[in-house]
This record gives structure tokens, C-alpha cells and sequence, in this order.
């Protein structure tokens, strides 16, 4: 890979069928020891994590690093709460959004980006349960229209 280019390593699919996305922000991630090994090696999970601003502080909590292998004594704790790295401006912007009722912080997607981990992180509007059967028939009938497409192309 060549400079400037990033590799998606773990992605929260779940999130946009739990939330509307209104707002991104790429955020870089506070590490300690042998946790960029095991992010490299793509052992991270972030389907139960969330983020919170906390004393002007961006935390991202239940984001999953496996212990590196060879890491021995200096190894991680798994699910420790970790920094997130973003300006002083967005996390003023994005702080009182997150605290208004039916808004969290979800972390979307971590990426290697010119060899720094990275966290997308959405801004997100909770859906009811109406909205998601609502997605969830857009979604069906988009996935028609591509197979009755792709069928009549075959012929």
C-alpha cells in the first residue's frame, strides 16, 4: 500500500441498522504496548463499543483488542477505555449533540491510515422500530431490482 492509503480492519455493520448517521469524524486512538499489533493483525472488535465525551475528552469504551500473542507480561487489557485523538473544536461540536436524548457516539469503522490506527466515529440518531423494518424493505427492494438487472443482463 502507498502513502495516504488506509485498510478498514474492523467495521460496526450494525450500526447503521440501529441508528441514522447524521455526522463523521475521523479520530485517532490513544495506545499503549502491544495494542497497534493486534490492531495490525485485524484482532479488534467494535460491534458493542460506544464513545463519550467526558472534561472535554473524547473516551471510546468496550472496544475489543485481543491480547498480541507474543506479548507476554507487557500484553493489554482487552477492553479497557481508550482515548480518542480529535480536535478541541469538533469534540465541542460533537459533545452536546451526544448528549441529547436518542444520540450516541458509535465508533464505525478502525483503519490503518499512513501507519496510525484510526476510529471513525458517527453521530448517531437511534431508530425506531418501524424505521428499521422501513430500511430493512428499502434494502430488500433495492437487492431485487439489482438481481432482476443482473438476470436480464445474462440473457
Amino acid at each position: 500500500m502507498g502513502k495516504g492509503e488506509s485498510r478498514v480492519l474492523a467495521q460496526n455493520r450494525k450500526a447503521s441498522h440501529d441508528y441514522f448517521i447524521e455526522e463523521t469524524v475521523e479520530a485517532g486512538i490513544v495506545l499503549q504496548g502491544t495494542e497497534i499489533k493486534s490492531i495490525r493483525r485485524g484482532k479488534v472488535n467494535i460491534q458493542d463499543a460506544f464513545a463519550r465525551v467526558e472534561n472535554g475528552e473524547a473516551f471510546v469504551y468496550n472496544m475489543h483488542i485481543s491480547q498480541y500473542e507474543q506479548g507476554n507480561r507487557y500484553n493489554h487489557d482487552p477492553l479497557r477505555t481508550r482515548k480518542l485523538l480529535m480536535h478541541q473544536k469538533e469534540i465541542n461540536k460533537l459533545g452536546p449533540e451526544a448528549d441529547k436524548t436518542g444520540y450516541a457516539l458509535i465508533p464505525l469503522k478502525v483503519y490503518i491510515k499512513n501507519g496510525f490506527a484510526k476510529v471513525l466515529v458517527g453521530l448517531g440518531r437511534g431508530k425506531k422500530m418501524f424505521d428499521k423494518r422501513e430500511s430493512m424493505k428499502k434494502q430488500t427492494a433495492q437487492r431485487e431490482i439489482a438481481r432482476a438487472f443482473r438476470d436480464h443482463q445474462k440473457m
